[in-house]
């Protein structure tokens, strides 16, 4: 089975022929490569890489290689790995330095960055291990400055840094350079932000545990390197990306001293490049492709600059915003403001399954048949009534045969005190109703003295994976049942990928994909809802969609699908821009209440949540204000005015 992967496409929205390289990339301070996906991307860098090492190679000189760590440069360490293996790509003499390590950190704990290169790259080629070079978090304080200044030296033996590998955090630092470092400053002790601390949080369960120092490759050892290439995916990265590419060199923004270095590249997906000018407002740098969602996000963005309602923009508008070309094309601006307004104003339904006996022409979904069968794909369990919980409520409530499937158990987002807790209910219910209590009491004293003594980052045991297995369960089935779910159609798929017992998972397998496949077959649904977020910061929802997609693909023959219908919505961590939008759904306040309450079913996930991302508040919270911020957007823009939104785009099965 091959497994199919949910990549974007790369549109040309500027007209080749007609408009210069560097017109289009004027804002552009850096040489800047878009690519579709990020997987597409790791391909083009690692063919690089590859043949800068053979070069050397040829000339039986070593090749120096300045390598990063974390989710940006993992799959790109895959794809090194698959060169070796496959086609006999060796590393013999490639001499590696990491930018960066936690301090104090030993070099074998979870989360240090040489157990991550040891994992992703060094243990899977031929590279000696001599030749590995990484700052130590293990030292003793009053020997790191020598070893930072040994370390430089080294650098530069071997004749300086052939190539550097960047990644880039989101208060712009790169390596651990943190804002205020100066642009000629070396290997060194530093203290880390507050929000990369927050970032780090969820592999060391909790930002208490978070080293507040780190040993990070200089500034200027950086820009010593010969040649530079800085990778970002995923639209989490895409305004500091903005402002490293396009803003002024400052300080406050490390990432953009590469600016000053003359052999830079930037590599990006369309994602993290989605707030760059030429993805964002092509408009203002060419002559466009003007598609009509090209249309609508132009639109949107000029009411949103003036302050208007899409029908009170004029010709002058247009014209003194640099969419003159959109009028020429396409004008008058009349009718351009109709169009829009009109293909806006389908988006809308209160009914997301279809409106049975009613014309559906204009509506986003079909009115038959009715009811649906409808599958809402959750990849933890708490994602579908935080994503879609008002329009999984609207589902319910007009009839549709209605079913959920949790992908994943989540248990490693359960504090151990909550396990703590439910250890000591069952050893309560055992002493009131006089069960097997002394066997309870002893399960109750063996995990809670293990759990008691456990470090962090540590994995559970197995018995306690599956008590927090339960804990997600219990709560899923309660905000299920709550909002009217028949408990023979709340689906646990626990997915073999995520059965890790830590944060870093496995790839995903044809196992994981033919749990999708099964359910799919026994339901034969004619509405699929799925998280099409690639914004998850820990990269469960990646997976999960592709687990999807891939069984979609595989089964894309069966006579059902052909009457399937794909809505993806987006997760915790980011909203759909209306450009994108394909169905919107309106929420009264109480159904806004009833979205909360099942949210609050999640128990283990309220008052902090193991993994609160970078945003502190209570999912809850996060999901009002975006839901009702997407209300007031449409309402500016001349729309009827609703307490909140929940949007969807259609993916159509290939």
């Amino acid at each position: 089975m091959k497994i199919y992967s949910y990549k974007q496409k790369l549109e040309p929205i500027l007209k080749d022929g007609v408009n210069s390289y560097e017109i289009t990339r004027r804002y552009e301070k850096m040489p800047t490569e878009i690519y579709a996906n990020a997987d597409d991307a790791v391909v083009e860098v690692a063919r690089d890489i590859v043949e800068m090492i053979q070069k050397k190679a040829l000339r039986g000189e070593p090749f120096v290689l300045g390598l990063a760590t974390g989710s940006t440069t993992s799959a790109l360490y895959g794809e090194l790995v698959r060169l070796h293996k496959e086609e006999g790509i060796s590393f013999k003499n490639v001499h590696t330095f990491n930018v960066d390590e936690f301090y104090p950190l030993s070099p074998d704990a979870l989360q240090s960055h040489y157990r991550f290169m040891k994992e992703h790259l060094f243990d899977h080629i031929d590279i000696p291990e001599e030749n590995i070079n990484f700052p130590d978090g293990s030292l003793a304080p009053e020997l790191i400055a020598g070893f930072c200044a040994a370390y430089d030296r080294k650098i530069s033996s071997l004749g300086g840094i052939d190539l550097q590998i960047l990644g880039i955090g989101r208060t712009g630092h790169i390596a651990c350079n943190e804002p205020g470092s100066m642009i000629n400053s070396p290997t060194r002790l530093i203290t880390l932000d507050t929000i990369t601390r927050i970032d780090a949080a969820g592999d060391f369960f909790g930002e208490e545990f978070v080293p507040r120092r780190a040993i990070t490759m200089g500034v200027g050892t950086i820009l010593a390197a010969k040649k530079l290439i800085l990778m970002a995916w995923g639209e989490g990265k895409a305004r500091v990306i903005r402002g490293a590419v396009e803003g002024p060199m400052t300080d406050s923004l490390p990432t953009s001293y590469l600016q000053n270095h003359p052999n830079t590249k930037v590599v990006l997906d369309l994602a993290a490049a989605s707030e760059l000018t030429r993805v964002k407002m092509p408009w203002l740098v060419g002559t466009c492709n003007w598609t009509d969602r090209l249309i609508r996000k132009a639109v949107v963005w000029l009411c949103q600059k003036t302050e208007k309602p899409i029908l009170k923009l004029t010709d002058r508008d247009y014209n003194d915003n640099g969419m003159s070309d959109l009028i020429a094309q396409h004008g008058p601006g009349s009718k351009i403001n109709i169009d829009v307004f009109n293909d806006l104003q389908h988006t809308i339904s209160g009914w997301p399954g279809g409106k049975p006996n009613a014309d559906d022409g204009t509506r986003p979904e079909r009115a038959v048949p009715y009811p649906k069968k409808v599958i809402i794909f959750s990849p933890h369990p708490d994602d579908d009534v935080i994503s879609m919980g008002g329009t999984f409520a609207r589902l319910v409530q007009q009839r549709h045969d209605v079913h959920v499937a949790y992908q994943t158990s989540g248990n490693i987002a359960v504090f151990d005190d909550d396990v703590i807790r439910f250890l000591d209910f069952g050893n309560q219910f055992s002493n009131i109703f006089d069960l097997a209590g002394a066997d309870i009491k002893n399960i109750y004293q063996k995990l809670a003295k293990k759990l008691a003594t456990k470090k962090p980052g540590e994995p559970d045991l197995p018995e306690v994976r599956k008590l927090k297995t339960a804990i997600r369960r219990s709560e899923a089935m309660a905000a299920a049942r709550y909002l009217g779910v028949p408990e023979d159609h709340v689906h646990y798929l626990e997915m073999p990928f995520y059965e890790t017992g830590t944060v870093k998972k496995s790839d995903l397998s044809e196992a994981d994909v033919q749990l999708i496949i099964d359910l799919l077959q026994q339901v034969q649904p004619h509405q699929v809802y799925a998280a099409g977020d690639l914004s998850d910061p820990h990269g469960t929802h990646r997976v999960c969609i592709n687990a999807i997609l891939a069984a979609l693909h595989e089964l894309r023959n069966e006579s059902w699908i052909k009457d399937c219908r794909v809505w993806l919505y987006r997760g915790a961590w980011q909203e759909w821009d209306l450009d994108q939008v394909d169905m919107a759904v309106p929420l009264s306040p109480e159904e806004v209440l009833i979205k909360r309450k099942a949210i609050y079913k999640h128990s283990s996930q309220n008052n902090g949540p193991v993994f609160p991302g970078a945003d502190p508040r209570e999912f809850w919270q996060r999901a009002e204000e975006r839901n009702h911020a997407t209300a007031v957007m449409y309402d500016k823009l001349g729309m009827a005015e609703y307490q909140a939104i929940e949007v969807f785009v259609r993916y159509k099965i290939k």
